[in-house]
């Protein structure tokens, strides 16, 4: 007789599932920022994620953002606009 071993470990920690989402089906459209961290291409991988998910999801309106410098964080005034403008924002980085 074959026995298997699980290796997970029981976990004190309380599992809590992550309830923040945007329902793209659902919503009538989504206000969606695309936040480039300024190495070179993170705004083209960006473009061509912003081009599928609208591709998939008609009712994306996107709003591209660069914060020009990958080892600052994102300027106030970046962050004002993505909080204002947007109700997710999807993050990379390039290189």
């Amino acid at each position: 007789m074959i026995e298997f071993h699980d290796p997970q470990a029981d976990v004190a920690i309380e599992h809590i599932p992550y309830t923040l989402g945007i329902n793209f089906a659902a919503d009538n459209s989504t206000e969606l920022g695309l936040l480039a961290n300024g190495f070179p291409d993170s705004e083209n991988f960006l473009s061509h994620i912003g081009a599928l998910l609208s591709e998939s999801s008609p009712n994306i309106n996107l709003h591209h953002y660069n914060k020009g410098n990958a080892s600052i964080p994102a300027s106030d005034k970046i962050l004002g606009q993505i909080k204002s403008q947007c109700q997710a924002v999807i993050t990379a980085w390039g290189h």
